[in-house]
Protein backbone atom coordinates (compact mmCIF):
# COMPACT_ATOMS: atom_id res chain seq x y z
CA UNK A 1 0.00 0.00 0.00
CA UNK A 2 2.77 2.35 0.83
CA UNK A 3 4.96 1.08 -2.62
CA UNK A 4 6.60 3.70 -3.80
CA UNK A 5 4.51 6.56 -1.57
CA UNK A 6 6.99 8.83 -0.84
CA UNK A 7 8.38 8.98 -4.61
CA UNK A 8 8.42 12.49 -6.03
CA UNK A 9 6.81 11.28 -8.88
CA UNK A 10 3.75 10.12 -7.22
CA UNK A 11 0.69 12.27 -7.92
CA UNK A 12 -0.63 11.63 -4.32
CA UNK A 13 2.78 12.54 -2.57
CA UNK A 14 3.26 16.04 -4.82
CA UNK A 15 -0.95 16.50 -3.89
CA UNK A 16 -0.12 16.34 -0.14
CA UNK A 17 3.18 18.55 -0.62
CA UNK A 18 0.88 20.79 -2.56
CA UNK A 19 -2.05 20.92 -0.17
CA UNK A 20 1.05 21.32 3.11
CA UNK A 21 1.74 24.80 1.13
CA UNK A 22 -1.24 26.26 1.12
CA UNK A 23 -2.40 24.80 4.65
CA UNK A 24 1.23 26.47 5.99
CA UNK A 25 0.06 29.93 4.45
CA UNK A 26 -3.50 29.70 5.73
CA UNK A 27 -2.13 28.86 9.76
CA UNK A 28 0.07 31.52 9.32
CA UNK A 29 -2.39 34.33 8.85
CA UNK A 30 -4.77 32.63 11.03
CA UNK A 31 -1.76 32.15 14.14
CA UNK A 32 0.76 35.25 13.28
CA UNK A 33 -1.76 38.09 11.67
CA UNK A 34 -4.60 37.55 13.54
CA UNK A 35 -4.35 35.48 17.05
CA UNK A 36 -0.76 37.01 18.03
CA UNK A 37 -2.07 40.65 16.46
CA UNK A 38 -4.72 40.73 19.60
CA UNK A 39 -4.21 38.21 22.30
CA UNK A 40 -0.21 38.63 22.17
CA UNK A 41 0.26 35.40 23.81
CA UNK A 42 3.68 34.16 22.01
CA UNK A 43 3.40 30.65 24.12
CA UNK A 44 1.00 29.12 22.53
CA UNK A 45 2.37 30.21 18.93
CA UNK A 46 4.36 27.25 18.67
CA UNK A 47 1.17 24.76 20.42
CA UNK A 48 -1.25 25.96 17.16
CA UNK A 49 1.39 25.83 14.62
CA UNK A 50 2.55 22.06 15.52
CA UNK A 51 -1.12 20.80 15.94
CA UNK A 52 -1.34 22.43 12.48
CA UNK A 53 0.89 20.48 10.97
CA UNK A 54 0.46 17.24 12.68
CA UNK A 55 -3.29 17.21 11.94
CA UNK A 56 -2.74 17.76 8.63
CA UNK A 57 -0.10 15.58 7.94
CA UNK A 58 -1.55 12.56 9.49
CA UNK A 59 -5.30 12.84 8.21
CA UNK A 60 -3.35 13.11 5.07
CA UNK A 61 -1.64 9.91 5.26
CA UNK A 62 -4.86 8.38 6.80
CA UNK A 63 -6.97 9.23 3.82
CA UNK A 64 -4.02 7.94 1.44
CA UNK A 65 -4.37 4.43 3.01
CA UNK A 66 -8.54 4.68 3.04
CA UNK A 67 -8.82 5.22 6.72
CA UNK A 68 -12.00 7.30 7.49
CA UNK A 69 -11.17 10.70 8.29
CA UNK A 70 -14.45 11.16 10.61
CA UNK A 71 -12.06 8.40 12.99
CA UNK A 72 -8.95 10.80 12.86
CA UNK A 73 -11.09 13.77 13.70
CA UNK A 74 -12.37 12.22 16.43
CA UNK A 75 -8.52 11.24 17.65
CA UNK A 76 -7.33 14.80 17.45
CA UNK A 77 -11.10 15.97 19.07
CA UNK A 78 -10.41 13.46 22.36
CA UNK A 79 -6.76 14.11 22.33
CA UNK A 80 -6.62 18.16 21.98
CA UNK A 81 -9.14 18.91 24.77
CA UNK A 82 -8.84 16.07 27.56
CA UNK A 83 -5.10 17.36 26.96
CA UNK A 84 -5.65 21.37 26.57
CA UNK A 85 -8.05 20.99 29.62
CA UNK A 86 -5.30 20.10 32.34
CA UNK A 87 -3.65 23.66 31.62
CA UNK A 88 -5.31 27.14 32.30
CA UNK A 89 -6.67 27.77 28.50
CA UNK A 90 -9.21 30.36 27.96
CA UNK A 91 -12.13 29.76 25.89
CA UNK A 92 -10.79 32.00 23.16
CA UNK A 93 -7.72 29.84 22.88
CA UNK A 94 -9.31 26.62 22.51
CA UNK A 95 -11.38 27.68 20.16
CA UNK A 96 -8.23 28.73 17.88
CA UNK A 97 -7.13 25.17 18.76
CA UNK A 98 -9.93 23.93 17.50
CA UNK A 99 -9.45 26.23 14.30
CA UNK A 100 -6.27 25.47 13.98
CA UNK A 101 -6.85 21.53 13.61
CA UNK A 102 -10.79 22.43 11.40
CA UNK A 103 -8.31 24.45 9.48
CA UNK A 104 -5.23 21.42 8.66
CA UNK A 105 -8.29 19.34 8.51
CA UNK A 106 -10.01 20.61 5.62
CA UNK A 107 -6.65 21.34 3.89
CA UNK A 108 -5.78 18.06 4.16
CA UNK A 109 -8.65 16.53 2.22
CA UNK A 110 -8.51 14.90 -1.27
CA UNK A 111 -10.73 16.55 -2.95
CA UNK A 112 -10.29 15.67 -6.87
CA UNK A 113 -13.35 17.28 -8.15
CA UNK A 114 -13.67 20.28 -6.36
CA UNK A 115 -11.72 23.34 -7.40
CA UNK A 116 -8.71 25.12 -5.54
CA UNK A 117 -10.28 27.85 -5.80
CA UNK A 118 -13.11 26.35 -3.47
CA UNK A 119 -10.05 25.33 -0.54
CA UNK A 120 -9.05 28.82 -0.72
CA UNK A 121 -12.25 30.49 -0.32
CA UNK A 122 -13.48 28.17 2.23
CA UNK A 123 -9.86 29.34 4.62
CA UNK A 124 -10.48 32.84 3.69
CA UNK A 125 -13.72 33.01 4.94
CA UNK A 126 -12.67 30.87 8.02
CA UNK A 127 -9.60 34.21 8.61
CA UNK A 128 -12.35 36.62 7.78
CA UNK A 129 -14.46 35.22 10.58
CA UNK A 130 -11.71 35.38 13.13
CA UNK A 131 -10.68 38.74 12.34
CA UNK A 132 -13.92 40.14 11.93
CA UNK A 133 -14.54 38.78 15.50
CA UNK A 134 -11.49 40.12 16.97
CA UNK A 135 -11.59 43.63 15.40
CA UNK A 136 -15.21 44.20 16.52
CA UNK A 137 -16.38 42.42 19.18
CA UNK A 138 -12.93 41.50 21.31
CA UNK A 139 -11.20 44.56 20.59
CA UNK A 140 -14.28 46.25 22.38
CA UNK A 141 -14.51 44.05 25.43
CA UNK A 142 -14.59 45.72 29.13
CA UNK A 143 -12.18 44.27 31.60
CA UNK A 144 -12.28 44.63 35.43
CA UNK A 145 -9.92 44.18 38.18
CA UNK A 146 -9.93 44.27 41.77
CA UNK A 147 -7.34 47.11 43.38
CA UNK A 148 -6.65 48.56 46.87
CA UNK A 149 -6.58 52.28 46.70
CA UNK A 150 -5.34 54.55 49.14
CA UNK A 151 -7.00 57.71 49.06
CA UNK A 152 -10.07 57.67 50.52
CA UNK A 153 -10.91 61.37 49.92
CA UNK A 154 -11.25 60.87 46.32
CA UNK A 155 -13.81 58.25 47.19
CA UNK A 156 -16.52 60.49 47.73
CA UNK A 157 -19.81 60.62 45.46
CA UNK A 158 -18.58 64.42 44.45
CA UNK A 159 -15.12 63.59 43.38
CA UNK A 160 -15.98 60.77 41.01
CA UNK A 161 -14.36 62.67 38.05
CA UNK A 162 -10.89 63.39 40.29
CA UNK A 163 -11.45 59.68 41.02
CA UNK A 164 -11.66 57.97 37.54
CA UNK A 165 -8.60 60.41 36.59
CA UNK A 166 -6.68 59.36 39.60
CA UNK A 167 -6.86 55.97 38.78
CA UNK A 168 -6.76 56.30 35.08
CA UNK A 169 -3.03 58.07 35.53
CA UNK A 170 -1.96 55.01 38.10
CA UNK A 171 -2.88 52.55 36.39
CA UNK A 172 -2.05 53.95 32.48
CA UNK A 173 -5.88 52.41 31.52
CA UNK A 174 -8.59 54.91 31.02
CA UNK A 175 -11.09 53.97 33.47
CA UNK A 176 -14.67 53.89 32.47
CA UNK A 177 -16.42 53.48 36.22
CA UNK A 178 -15.43 52.33 39.17
CA UNK A 179 -17.60 50.13 41.68
CA UNK A 180 -16.63 50.55 45.78
CA UNK A 181 -16.59 46.56 47.24
CA UNK A 182 -15.19 48.05 51.04
CA UNK A 183 -14.11 50.77 52.84
CA UNK A 184 -12.22 50.09 56.14
CA UNK A 185 -11.23 53.48 57.79
CA UNK A 186 -8.97 51.83 60.11
CA UNK A 187 -6.41 51.21 57.49
CA UNK A 188 -7.07 54.12 55.62
CA UNK A 189 -7.49 51.75 52.50
CA UNK A 190 -10.80 51.18 50.02
CA UNK A 191 -11.41 47.80 47.69
CA UNK A 192 -12.42 49.11 44.09
CA UNK A 193 -13.70 46.91 41.37
CA UNK A 194 -12.36 49.48 38.32
CA UNK A 195 -13.53 48.83 34.50
CA UNK A 196 -11.34 49.21 31.68
CA UNK A 197 -11.23 48.94 27.89
CA UNK A 198 -8.54 45.69 26.45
Amino acid sequence: MFDDFFSLNNPNFLGIMMRFVINIVFLFILIQLVYFRYAKKQKFLFTFYLMGIMTFFICSMLRSVYVEIGMAVGLFAIFGILRLRTRNFSVKDMAYTFTTIGLSVINSLKLLKFPLLGVLIINGIVILVAYLLEEFITKNKISSHLIVYDNLELVKPDKKHRLLKDISTRTGKEILRVKIRKINFKRKIAILDIYYKE
